[in-house]
């Protein structure tokens, strides 16, 4: 059988998913705002939490035959996260001008 699927019998790990909610995207349901090519739906927000928390998104697909559209803006928008997060955008520094 395909589903449901153990993602990871880790407690640490499943609490991490926890830990990373509120931080899930907050687009337009159905739409494409963030540009990843596919709407934002809750198979987007399940790709996410996933790639987010640090799970193995690589190992987790829809089960055979079946389909989740959204799936891979999740994956993308959290890839975009994780880029970020090791490659920052560097500080500005504010000058004042004297007056």
């Amino acid at each position: 059988m395909d589903s449901p699927r153990l993602l990871t019998d880790d407690e640490d790990r499943a609490r991490h998913v926890l830990d990373v909610i509120p931080q899930v995207p907050t687009p337009v349901w159905g739409r494409d705002e963030l540009g990843a090519g596919e709407m934002w739906n809750s198979n987007a927000v399940i790709a996410w939490l996933i790639v987010s928390s640090g799970l193995d998104a690589e190992s987790t697909q829809p089960p055979a035959g079946g389909r989740a559209p959204g799936w891979g803006a999740g994956l993308a928008v959290a890839g975009r996260r994780d880029e970020e997060e090791r490659h920052p955008a560097p500080v500005r520094q504010e000058r004042s001008i004297p007056t």
